[in-house]
């Protein structure tokens, strides 16, 4: 379901909450951020999608951190159990579960704002403010790429169970189906970037000169102040977070 903020709104809030999240640095913000994030795509009607692509990239990562840092962190002095040059150490834990829940909540607002931002909206909306078309198409692509793979596999899924594709539980199984449907999905994707391209073509996205768009956004003045307020938020808490690691005059 496409949110009823201005595009820019939700690029802005979801830009800031990531900016103000990694400056901050506080596992309890991170983790308040992403439930907050979770909650808002339930809401919307995206819980699910968000969820599933926000498992996808954030699971490898999690293990992935807890492997390195939990087990293998040099600055670790704590130490809870040890196997040869292997420890688990307190800080390990500490700088892991911060850098997972950190990466977590930005990973979780921005795929909020990608499955929920209306990608016509958005192109229009950039434009209006003086940018090329063809920055706004290549961002709200960038954007929409994993909703659109995401609604396309699910096609592919659907379309394959109808025509007899029966998935078991076991592990062969799935992969055997995985490599199946990445086929005509890739296919798939392939043509509609062709289908894309000469859209473009007809638009005149390639021709010089000024441009039109018979697409207008209606920007309040409550939602313009708003973006202002959260980006002097988000430049505050990168100021302290700068400030808080500039070492002190007359220490190296």
């Amino acid at each position: 379901m496409p949110s009823t903020l201005h595009p820019l709104t939700s690029l802005t809030a979801a830009g800031c909450a990531a900016v103000m999240t990694t400056a901050a640095g506080h596992w309890p913000l991170s983790v308040a951020v992403a439930l907050a994030a979770a909650l808002l795509a339930i809401r919307a009607g995206v819980g699910r999608r968000v969820l599933a692509a926000a498992a996808a990239v954030l699971l490898p990562l999690g293990l992935s951190l807890l492997m390195l840092h939990g087990l293998f962190f040099p600055e670790g002095r704590t130490v809870l159990a040890a196997w040869g040059p292997a420890r688990v150490t307190v800080e390990g834990l500490s700088f892991a579960l911060e850098a997972g829940t950190r990466t977590g909540a930005c990973v979780l607002v921005l795929l909020l704002f990608s499955f929920t931002v209306s990608a016509p909206d958005l192109v229009a909306a950039l434009a209006a403010r003086g940018l090329p078309p063809q920055f706004g198409f290549v961002l709200a692509s960038a954007l929409t790429l994993l909703p659109a793979m995401a609604g396309r596999l699910d096609a592919v899924r659907a379309a394959q169970e109808a025509r007899g594709l029966v998935v078991r539980g076991g592990v062969v199984s799935r992969l055997v189906a995985v490599r199946v449907q990445m086929v005509p999905l890739v296919l798939g994707l392939m043509e509609d970037s062709g289908n894309r391209a000469q859209a473009l073509d007809a638009r005149g996205f390639g021709t010089p000169g000024p441009t039109t768009s018979y697409r207008e956004v209606q920007d309040p003045p409550a939602q313009r102040r708003f973006r202002a307020a959260l980006l002097v938020l988000a430049g505050t808490a990168v100021a302290l977070r700068l400030g808080a690691s500039w070492p002190a005059p007359g220490f190296p």
